[in-house]
């Protein structure tokens, strides 16, 4: 999960526990594991947002997934909202404000196109 945000978000809401969240809620989903998961934030210092106004800030999610054949679209779809209603529900307070906005997306990784190394599997998967 990458996690771009505004930087007129700093003192606003507290990145670090927002990931923390954003990692739990995928957990609960069931459909990840564990060493399989990293959610960052990167901050983005140079953006313009709509009218441009100072206040106006943003949030966007996007997770990349790697294909399955279990990872059908509803499966995506439901796991998508679930992590969706956690971030607006941890956010809530910066949507009392007319200068906010959260996208998230999810993104499938083709397999042929994608290559891992994880030396935190063997370690998680023999808790």
């Amino acid at each position: 999960m990458t996690i771009e945000y505004s930087a007129n978000l700093d003192g606003r809401t507290d990145m670090g526990a927002f990931c923390n969240e954003i990692l739990q809620a995928m957990m609960a989903t069931g459909y990840f594991e564990l060493g399989a998961v990293r959610v960052r934030a990167i901050r983005c210092d140079d953006y313009a947002v709509a009218d441009r106004m100072a206040d106006n800030a943003f949030i966007d999610m996007s997770l990349r997934i790697g294909q399955r054949p279990d990872r059908t679209p509803e499966s995506r779809k439901e796991v998508g909202e679930a992590i969706f209603r956690k971030a607006s529900e941890f956010l809530a307070p910066l949507f009392e404000t007319p200068h906010f906005a959260l996208s998230f997306e999810i993104r499938d990784i083709d397999p042929d196109l994608s290559w891992k190394k994880n030396a935190m599997h063997p370690r998680l998967r023999n808790k």
